[in-house]
C-alpha cells in the first residue's frame, strides 16, 4: 500500500510539473502577419513621420514579431497624396496620414482630421469615444473600403508663417498660402489662394516663392523646417487645426479578415501611439518657440479679433457648403456642433478656466 500511494504521489506531481509548464508556456499563434504600410509623411520626420514608425514598430513588439510591417515613407512606393488609394485598392494593408488631405473625396473626411473652430485634442478623443465620432468615421470610411482609427494628435496649431505682418483680414486676399482641408476653403473665402503639399515639399515653394505663406504644425515641426529662413512673421492661434488627428486607414477587406485579438492589438498600438506624440508634441513645442523668438529672430504675432472674427464667418460659410454635399456629410458635421457644445462647453469651465487662472496668478 506504502509503495501504491508513493507512485501515486509521483505521477500526481509528474502530472502538476507538467500541467504547470503547459501553463506557462507562451502562446504562439500560428497566423504569422506581414503588413505594407505607406505614409503621407517623409522618412525620419520628427513628430509625424517617426509616429508613424514608432506605431508600426509597436506592432511588431506587442506580438513577439508575429506581426511584421513594412513601412513605406512618402514617395519610397507611393506620393504623399495617393496612399488613399493604394490602400483603398488592396494594393497596401494601410497607411497614416492625415485624412484631411482627402477632403476631395468627400469632405467628411477633414473633421476626423480638424476643421476650423472645431475640437482641441481632448475633446476631440472624447467625441471619437463616446459621443459618436468613431461610428460615423466608420460609416465615412467603409463608403470607401477603408476602416480607420485615430493614431496620433498634434494638439493646437500655429497660424501660419507669412513674410509680411498679417494686420487685417483683407491682407489674405491673393495671398498664396499652404493649407490644406477645410482651413484652406476658409482662406479662398477671404480671397486667398490656398494650396495643398506634403510636407517635404513646403520649404521650397516657400523659398522659391512659389507660395507666399504656410502653415504646417507648431514650433517643434517648423523649427526643423527652417521655414524662418523665408518668412518672419509667426502668427497664433490656429482657427484651422484646434487638435490635429492623424489617421490610421486601413483595407477594410483585409480589416474584416483579422481576428479580434489583431484588431484589438492594432486598436491598442494606435491608442498608444496618439498619447505619445500628443505628449511629445507638448514636450518639445515650447523650448522650440523659445530658440525661434531668440535665436532666429521670428517675430512673434497673434491674429486680431477681427481678423478672427473673419475666419469664423468664412467658416460659417464653408460649414454650409460641406452640409449640402450629402446627407452623410450633415450628419457628421452636426455631430462635431453637437460634442463642441457639450464636451467644449465642459471644458469652457474646466481645464481652460483653471489655466487661465493658474497663468493669472503665477504671471505665465
Amino acid at each position: 500500500m506504502k509503495r501504491r500511494d508513493v507512485i501515486k504521489k509521483g505521477l500526481i506531481g509528474a502530472g502538476s510539473v507538467a500541467a504547470a509548464a503547459t501553463i506557462s508556456a507562451p502562446a504562439i499563434a500560428s497566423d504569422r502577419i506581414e503588413i505594407s504600410m505607406v505614409s503621407t509623411w517623409p522618412r525620419d520626420f520628427p513628430g509625424l513621420g517617426t509616429g508613424a514608425q514608432r506605431f508600426a514598430q509597436r506592432l511588431s513588439d506587442m506580438t513577439d514579431g508575429r506581426i511584421t510591417v513594412k513601412y513605406f515613407a512618402a514617395g519610397e512606393r507611393v506620393g504623399a497624396f495617393d496612399v488613399f488609394d493604394e490602400v483603398a485598392s488592396g494594393n497596401a494593408q494601410m497607411y497614416h496620414g492625415a485624412d484631411y488631405y482627402f477632403t476631395g473625396k468627400h469632405p467628411g473626411f477633414g473633421y476626423f482630421t480638424a476643421v476650423p473652430f472645431g475640437l482641441t485634442a481632448s475633446e476631440f478623443t472624447a467625441w471619437m469615444r463616446f459621443a459618436g465620432g468613431q461610428e460615423l468615421y466608420d460609416k465615412l470610411s467603409a463608403d470607401f473600403g477603408l476602416k480607420g482609427i485615430t493614431c496620433g494628435n498634434t494638439g493646437v496649431q500655429m497660424g501660419g508663417w507669412f513674410r509680411k505682418e498679417m494686420r487685417s483680414a483683407a491682407d489674405f486676399k491673393g495671398l498664396k498660402m499652404r493649407m490644406p482641408g477645410l482651413g484652406g476653403s476658409v482662406l479662398a473665402k477671404l480671397g486667398a489662394s490656398p494650396v495643398s503639399l506634403p510636407g517635404g515639399q513646403i520649404y521650397e515653394n516657400l523659398i522659391s516663392g512659389a507660395i507666399d505663406a504656410t502653415e504646417w504644425v507648431g514650433p517643434w515641426n517648423d523649427e526643423i523646417m527652417k521655414f524662418y529662413e523665408a518668412a518672419k512673421f509667426y502668427y497664433y492661434p490656429g482657427y484651422h487645426e484646434p487638435g490635429a488627428a492623424l489617421s490610421v486607414q486601413m483595407n477594410k477587406k483585409w480589416w474584416d479578415g483579422l481576428s479580434k485579438a489583431d484588431q484589438t492589438i492594432i486598436e491598442a498600438a494606435a491608442a498608444m501611439e496618439t498619447d505619445v506624440m500628443f505628449a511629445e508634441f507638448n514636450a518639445k513645442n515650447g523650448a522650440a518657440l523659445e530658440r525661434l523668438v531668440n535665436q532666429q529672430g521670428v517675430k512673434l504675432r497673434n491674429f486680431s479679433d477681427d481678423t478672427y472674427d473673419a475666419f469664423g464667418e468664412a467658416a460659417e460659410e464653408v460649414f454650409e457648403d460641406v452640409q449640402d454635399h450629402s446627407p452623410l456629410a450633415k450628419e457628421i458635421h452636426d455631430s462635431m456642433v453637437k460634442a463642441r457644445k457639450e464636451i467644449g462647453g465642459w471644458n469652457n469651465i474646466s481645464d481652460s478656466a483653471y489655466v487661465q487662472q493658474r497663468n493669472r496668478v503665477l504671471g505665465l
